[in-house]
């Protein structure tokens, strides 16, 4: 029997979404306001999955306080208040779309969680927004 527990965290970025091998005016046709050469910003809402077995033990499945510490050393910390594009080594070639940074983030986290555990992200751009990211 397996159960999934979940750890919500919050971050706030900008980012331009641009590729640079099109002129400013494929890219505008393309992401429109996402492409902003001043850039723009969300209030990114982060939801991290693991599922896996319970540990008779403990009554856990994965101790949520690790984990929150995990997020904020490997998302929080690297994200938060940054300029995705800019400050960050990880989208100075990757384009900062909500997609590719819900596999930076999975990418991120899979080698410090145990393969016992399945890794799930939910990445909310906007209320609206959303991607998922399950490796």
């Amino acid at each position: 029997m397996t159960v999934t527990v979940c750890r919500k965290e919050h971050f706030n970025a900008a980012h331009r979404l641009y590729n640079a091998s099109w002129s400013d005016a494929q890219n505008a046709a393309v992401f429109d306001k996402c492409s902003n050469p001043n850039y723009h910003g969300h209030n990114y809402e982060l939801i991290v999955k693991l599922t896996g077995p319970v540990d008779p033990e403990t009554g856990y499945v994965y101790d949520l306080k690790k984990l929150s510490e995990l997020l904020k050393t490997e998302v929080i910390e690297r994200f938060d208040h940054k300029n995705l594009n800019l400050d960050t080594e990880e989208f100075k070639e990757l384009n900062p779309t909500a997609e590719n940074i819900a596999i930076v983030i999975w990418n991120r986290l899979r080698p410090k969680i145990s393969d016992t555990y399945a890794l799930g992200i939910t990445l909310y751009e906007t209320e609206r927004n959303f991607v998922e990211y399950n490796g």
